[in-house]
């Protein structure tokens, strides 16, 4: 089985602009209920599909595949829940750990958060200065939800 184990921030200054690359990312899902999401995304020329059993604190189960990048725009066009999610996603090592900082367009402009994915909850990190307030367990902050309600219906 996979596991993901994964905390989210919120995103408090500008000074981690400088660092890493980016990327954009579209994003839908065939389901958004909790404990049996269905996602597809497309990272630049790459697609996947990635299922996400229930969340237990920062864990959850995800099984990711590779589809053909023609495949995942159809599923996200004809297929996916609307709207989509469409964002930056800027990489950032730092410290031994990946940082993914993500600033949101459209409805959920105006937002923007820091993910690292964890060998295990326990695993300390360094804290970047640019971190705020963790929301891991906020799942208004889940990018499923933000589709129902976005950061701009807060």
């Amino acid at each position: 089985m996979g596991k993901e184990i994964e905390r989210k921030f919120l995103v408090t200054s500008d000074a981690w602009r400088s660092e890493g690359h980016s990327s954009l990312l579209r994003q839908g899902y065939i389901s958004a209920e909790p404990g049996r999401i269905v996602r597809v995304r497309i990272d630049g020329d790459r697609g996947c599909i990635t299922i996400k059993g229930m969340a237990t604190g920062a864990s959850c189960g995800e099984w990711e595949y590779p589809v053909p990048l023609q495949d995942a725009a159809e599923l996200l066009d004809q297929v996916c829940e609307k709207p989509l999610i469409e964002k930056y996603r800027h990489r950032i090592a730092r410290d031994g750990v990946l940082w993914e900082v993500d600033e949101f367009l459209g409805d959920n402009a105006g937002l923007v958060v820091a993910e690292i994915e964890l060998e295990s909850e326990e695993q300390r990190f360094v804290r970047p200065d640019w971190l705020g307030e963790e929301v891991t367990e906020d799942r208004r902050y889940a990018n499923a939800n933000l589709i129902r309600k976005p950061f701009s219906q807060w």
